[in-house]
């Protein structure tokens, strides 16, 4: 197991970080941990309770990512239903620290079972970002009735352009607020503005603070088999850098039997980006699975 701090200096500063920024903003919620196999687990829970068979939404983040950095789509979202935003272990934010070196995936499904029992009892649907989409579909609970996978990994290898990794280079070796900045640029979509400035922020955090871990490989085909008993939408943005449509989208309808649906005008960063269209595409997926 390896933490994803450089130190315990730095961990303080994340943690105090992500806690400033949520007890600031404004949003109704409650704050909670529940314990797994992973260590403690940060759960943020916003939006009224379930009614009419309607499920949970269940949001994970992709990588560097947590509940901190996704209030305005959690905001949207809890006008219309409950929404339980869980930490990933091993990534910044709010939850334990370690990750394993080997297993991951493995490792992350188990703990987002027992995430799922405690933080969010009852039918969920899962909405996973990047390394989140991942950890959705390594996960087998069965009270997920469906799964939402923003700019998924775990279907096809990341891609990693040329500009883009021109720009993590100097990131990585001596992180700054105008480097981490134009990190962030490369990855959502062509155009000023594309991205709150915050993030170019939270980078520089991240750069200074913590050990980032890489995209992780696709998962088996047998497990992805599996997986399609339950229904799934995959989005993807158009100007995508890492997982384009042009091959996201023939692995999600190949590999996993989903739907597929490409949001115009978008990078990678859809929870940033378009955060209205996140929220009609979970509206109305939640919709189809409501029992009436």
């Amino acid at each position: 197991m390896t933490s994803v701090y450089r130190s315990e200096q730095a961990r303080a500063e994340v943690r105090r970080w992500c806690a400033h920024r949520i007890e600031g903003s404004g949003l109704a919620h409650a704050r909670s941990e529940v314990v797994t196999s992973a260590g403690a687990t940060g759960v943020l829970t916003a939006g009224p309770e379930p009614r009419d068979g309607g499920p949970t939404v269940v949001l994970l983040p992709g990588t560097n990512m947590n509940a901190a950095l996704c209030l305005p789509v959690v905001e949207a979202i809890a006008r219309e239903r409950r929404v339980v935003v869980l930490d990933l272990p091993g990534q910044p934010g709010l939850s334990a620290d370690l990750r394993p070196r080997v297993n991951r995936l493995s490792w992350y499904g188990k703990w987002l079972t027992e995430a799922l029992a405690s933080a969010a009892p009852g039918p969920v649907v899962v909405v996973g970002h990047s390394l989140g989409g991942a950890v959705a579909l390594a996960c087998d609970a069965p009270q997920i009735v469906g799964r939402v996978l923003l700019s998924s990994a775990g279907l096809v290898r990341l891609r990693v352009p040329v500009p883009l990794l021109a720009a993590t280079v100097p990131w990585l070796l001596r992180p700054t607020v105008a480097r981490s900045t134009a990190l962030v640029r490369h990855m959502a979509a062509p155009g000023e503005g594309r991205v709150p400035a915050l993030l170019g922020e939270w980078m520089d955090l991240v750069g200074r603070c913590c050990r980032t871990s890489l995209a992780p490989p696709p998962l088996p085909s047998g497990l992805l088999e599996l997986r399609r008993s339950v229904p799934t939408l995959v989005l993807t943005g158009q100007f995508d850098p890492f997982l384009p449509p042009r091959h996201l989208g023939p692995a999600a309808r190949r590999r996993l039997g989903a739907e597929f649906t490409v949001i115009e005008g978008a990078g990678h960063l859809l929870l940033d980006e378009s955060p209205e269209a996140v929220l009609v595409a979970v509206r109305e997926f939640c919709a189809a699975r409501t029992t009436r």
